[in-house]
C-alpha cells in the first residue's frame, strides 16, 4: 500500500509542475489571440482609409479632367454616389462624374473671363504690331529699338489709366 501511495505521490508531484506551465501556456495564447485580433481590427481599419484615400484621387482625378473648376464642393457632392466593385474597380465613376458635371454647370470655369465692370482687355489698334519679349536683345535695329519704347510707353500708359 505504501508503494501505491509513493507512486501516487510521485505522479501528483510530477502532473503539478506540468499543470502550472499549460496554465501559463494557455494564459500567453489568450493574450497572442486578443493581440491578433486588435491587429486584424488594425489591418481592417488601415484597409478602408487606404481605399477611401484611393477612391477620394480616382475621384479628384477624374472631376479635373472635366474642367471642374470647384473641386472640393463637387468631390464632397459626389463622393457617396461612387462605390466600389467586388473586384475593387470604382463602378460607373466615369459616367456619373460626367453626368454630375452636366447636371451642375455652375462648378465648371466661368466660359467669359471677367463680368459686369471687368475691363475689356488691351485691343491692338489696326496696323499696331505687340512686341514680343523675347525678340528684345541687345544689338537691334533702331527702328525695332523705337518700336518697343513705344509699345514699354503705351502698356505703361494703360497701366496708370487703370487698364
Amino acid at each position: 500500500m505504501d508503494d501505491i501511495r509513493e507512486i501516487v505521490e510521485a505522479v501528483v508531484r510530477e502532473f503539478m509542475p506540468q499543470k502550472n506551465e499549460l496554465e501559463d501556456e494557455r494564459r500567453r495564447r489568450e493574450g497572442l489571440e486578443l493581440r491578433v485580433s486588435e491587429l486584424m481590427a488594425e489591418t481592417e481599419k488601415a484597409r478602408v482609409k487606404v481605399e477611401e484615400a484611393e477612391r477620394s484621387a480616382a475621384v479628384r482625378a477624374e472631376l479635373q479632367r472635366h474642367g471642374v473648376a470647384k473641386l472640393d464642393l463637387a468631390y464632397k457632392a459626389i463622393k457617396d454616389e461612387i462605390q466600389r466593385g467586388e473586384d475593387g474597380r470604382l463602378i460607373g465613376m466615369r459616367e456619373q462624374v460626367e453626368e454630375f458635371v452636366k447636371e451642375n454647370p455652375e462648378l465648371l470655369p466661368a466660359r467669359v473671363p471677367g463680368g459686369s465692370g471687368a475691363g475689356g482687355g488691351q485691343r491692338s489698334t489696326p496696323g499696331e504690331t505687340r512686341v514680343e519679349l523675347e525678340k528684345i536683345r541687345p544689338g537691334m535695329s533702331p527702328e525695332e529699338l523705337d518700336r518697343v519704347r513705344q509699345e514699354i510707353a503705351r502698356v505703361a500708359s494703360l497701366t496708370l489709366r487703370g487698364w
